[in-house]
């Protein structure tokens, strides 16, 4: 049992028995305080530059452990707004699931967004079994570009449940993402993705800045919070600017 302590740098130090890397250092600390409820889900975690100054360690130390905990489960990182404490750890790493915001800042670039439809619309047939709803059911749609340095790098075309976000059509979402706001809304429990490679249309193109000959990835997405669908997203890439990285390890 690890003894009473009363801050960050205070459970470092109890739990350092044994040589480890900085940064995994300052991982076991921030788990510990998760695990013991002393930051409770939801909670605002400080920023980097106050766990510098807390700990006495550089901002390369502070921002590996926080990127590895965000892609663990432990942690949820909104660009502009802050780093909470994630819901439910469980279900989180089974998905690979990021605000594409926070993946251009993360390269040291910068994200822009124009947002090309923000609207409400009856639902198909094949569309309302997807959500669980009715044939007419209304539900939010937006259609949002997002910029790398101004370059286009992805296409958003987004269906969300009203009844798990109804304020979804106020957001400005020049400010933030989709995927940030629905994660402080109702936190992915559960999701599922199809990743194929297609021809964009032509307007897709327009909108992407790409030839014709240029082929595209495309992820179609969906995601529960516990039992209810909350998002539908089709998400277009570039072919020639965007590849998807992934890690595994075996238990």
């Amino acid at each position: 049992m690890v003894p009473e302590y009363k801050t960050l740098a205070e459970i470092i130090a109890l739990i350092s028995d044994e040589p480890a890397p900085l940064y995994q250092q300052v991982k076991q600390g921030i788990v510990h305080l998760i695990r013991d409820r002393r930051w409770q889900p939801h909670q605002r975690v400080p920023s980097e530059s106050e766990l510098v100054n807390e700990l006495g360690v550089s901002r390369m130390t502070v921002n590996r452990a926080l990127r590895e905990l965000t892609t663990e489960g432990y942690l949820v990182r909104l660009q502009g707004v802050g780093t909470f404490v994630a819901e439910n750890k469980a279900f989180t790493p089974m998905l690979e699931v990021h605000n594409i915001a926070d993946e251009i800042e993360n390269r040291g670039h910068r994200h822009t967004s124009q947002v090309l439809l923000l609207r409400s619309e009856k639902a198909d047939e094949p569309t309302a079994q997807a959500f669980g709803l009715r044939h007419g059911d209304h539900l939010f749609r937006s259609r949002i570009i997002h910029f790398e340095n101004d370059v286009p790098v992805q296409l958003e075309d987004r269906l969300v449940n009203p009844g798990i976000a109804p304020e979804y059509l106020q957001q400005d979402f020049t400010r933030d993402t989709p995927f940030a706001y629905l994660t402080l809304k109702a936190p992915l429990t559960a999701g599922e993705h199809v990743v194929e490679a297609v021809n964009a249309s032509v307007e897709e193109q327009r909108l992407l800045q790409i030839e014709s000959s240029e082929p595209c990835l495309q992820i179609q997405r969906r995601t529960w919070h516990h039992e209810d669908v909350v998002t539908s997203a089709r998400l277009l890439y570039p072919g020639a600017r965007y590849k998807m990285f992934g890690r595994f390890q075996q238990s």
